[in-house]
């Protein structure tokens, strides 16, 4: 059941938001300051003590705020970026040794790779581009670019390497250096799901989940409804209509509120953890922890496993997603992907469940702030 929330009148699966004004620094927020339980809900998800998880936050924190300052030291050498969970520091990946020298100045780490971020995603585009032409088979599920390899991962079905498939990779081997994935590969889908119980929101005979409050409303995943769209609540009183919405192509949407529903800069903990203040949208790197709500299975965690990546869905391809260890099921679409206290994304759909495991991947807050020019609803 919702736990905190006292329901004097309607109040929504909260919501956050963002946009282009001063961010809230994560450090600012140490991992003492996080909400209650939070530490005892990443020791679980982790098998760390509690120690070790309030340690690996505060450093996950650090290098967050980090991040963006190396990678502009590393210049047109920059790879990509991700979190050491064994060093519990910032890894940047750079191609010279002059770069690795500027990042290593700012307390970061460095590797030596041999492809750029611009030379990896100029060939994930060529493989985007063969997704608008409906030239993707099925059963590639997604790819990205991987600084940690130097090449583009193209995730495959197990099992389903047909004539057609090898075709396509080898059309993404001629663009460069790729590496195929098979482990535990399915095919990706979006997590929606009919009218069933919980605290959701509903639009026609569709339940989604809230992503992050902005001023005015709140963001969610587009696939839930299109432009206009009617939206209930949990309690089935009106809520308000989509203002705006994109899938294929991006899968994400916002609500304008009415019928006397406010915003909150809170992601429900659904009794695992007490509910999460939102501070900021700080983006985690490859690598971080990362936790996500949702109206079906509530709360989970998991690690960032990747950037940028295309997800092949049965209805067209969604580009720059990040890629996540954290299950979800039907209903979870739409719901908050956080780090500590900072915004990531919402939830756009993936494979598996939250009793034998999966994968997940969100579409990023910043970006869905950035389009609808809204402001994220921050504590």
């Amino acid at each position: 059941m919702r736990t905190t929330m006292p329901r004097i009148v309607p109040v929504p699966v909260l919501a956050l938001v963002l946009v282009g004004a001063t961010f809230t620094t994560p450090a600012q927020a140490s991992a003492e300051a996080m909400s209650p339980g939070l530490l005892t809900a990443m020791s679980s998800a982790f098998g760390l003590t509690e120690s070790q998880a309030r340690l690996r936050l505060e450093k996950e924190e650090r290098a967050s705020v980090l991040a963006p300052r190396a990678e502009t030291e590393a210049g047109t050498s920059f790879a990509g970026t991700w979190f050491d969970e064994k060093t519990n520091k910032l890894v940047v990946a750079v191609t010279d040794q002059a770069a690795a020298r500027e990042v290593e100045a700012t307390g970061a780490d460095a590797v030596v790779v041999g492809r750029s971020a611009n030379s990896m995603n100029a060939h994930k585009n060529r493989l985007d581009a063969l997704s608008k032409t409906g030239a993707v088979p099925a059963a590639v599920a997604s790819w990205r670019p991987d600084p940690r390899t130097g090449t583009v991962v193209v995730n495959v079905e197990a099992g389903k390497q047909t004539a057609e498939v090898a075709s396509f990779l080898e059309k993404a081997r001629s663009f460069g250096a790729i590496t195929v994935n098979t482990e535990g590969v399915q095919q990706p889908q979006t997590f929606a799901a009919g009218t069933v119980g919980g605290d959701p929101y509903y639009t026609g005979n569709v339940r989604c989940s809230i992503g992050f409050s902005v001023h005015g409303g709140y963001v969610t995943a587009g696939h839930c409804g299109g432009n206009g769209a009617a939206v209930y609540g949990w309690d089935r009183s009106f809520q308000g209509n989509f203002a705006g919405s994109s899938f294929p192509g991006n899968d994400y949407a916002w609500v304008r509120t009415g019928g006397g529903w406010w915003t909150v800069p809170v992601v429900l903990g659904w009794g695992t953890v007490s509910d999460a203040l939102v501070r900021g949208s700080w983006e985690a790197p490859v690598g971080t922890s990362v936790c996500r709500s949702g109206s079906t299975t509530h709360w989970h965690c998991g690690v960032v496993q990747g950037r940028n990546e295309t997800v092949n869905y049965q209805q067209g391809a969604v580009y720059e997603m990040v890629g996540t260890s954290v299950c979800a099921e039907g209903g979870d679409s739409g719901g908050s992907f956080i780090t500590g206290d900072q915004a990531q994304g919402v939830t756009s759909g993936g494979y598996g469940n939250c009793s034998s495991g999966g994968r997940t991947w969100f579409q990023p807050i910043n970006e869905i702030l950035r389009v609808y020019g809204l402001t994220l609803h921050t504590a």
